[in-house]
């Protein structure tokens, strides 16, 4: 297994690059989420279970199976779709959103 940071590291290092919210997100056995698009930049990183992260739509999209200690990143409005391991998965995830001036 790979040496993780704490959650207040992960927090501290990501405002300092800019995120504006940081938080912990849980999701149960086998849950699926269709694509979808966030108004938010991401980047995340697994702690705990596993994961498939499909980035893009249709034939295009691209799928990574994520464990303890993956990083993913996303861009603002892409789209992607998830899907989670028999245990489910826990990730740290910092969001930049877009700042209207």
């Amino acid at each position: 297994m790979s040496h993780l940071p704490d959650f207040v590291t992960f927090e501290a290092l990501a405002l300092a690059q800019g995120f504006d919210e940081v938080a912990e997100r849980r999701w149960p056995a086998l849950a699926e989420l269709a694509t979808h698009t966030h108004p938010f930049a991401v980047q995340a990183l697994v702690v705990q279970g596993e994961m498939w992260l499909s980035v893009g739509a249709g034939e295009s999209a691209h799928t990574r199976h994520l464990v303890r200690g993956d990083r993913f990143e996303l861009a603002m409005h892409a789209p992607h779709a998830e899907r989670y391991g028999a245990e489910g998965a826990t990730y740290w995830v910092a969001r930049r959103h877009e700042h209207k001036s």
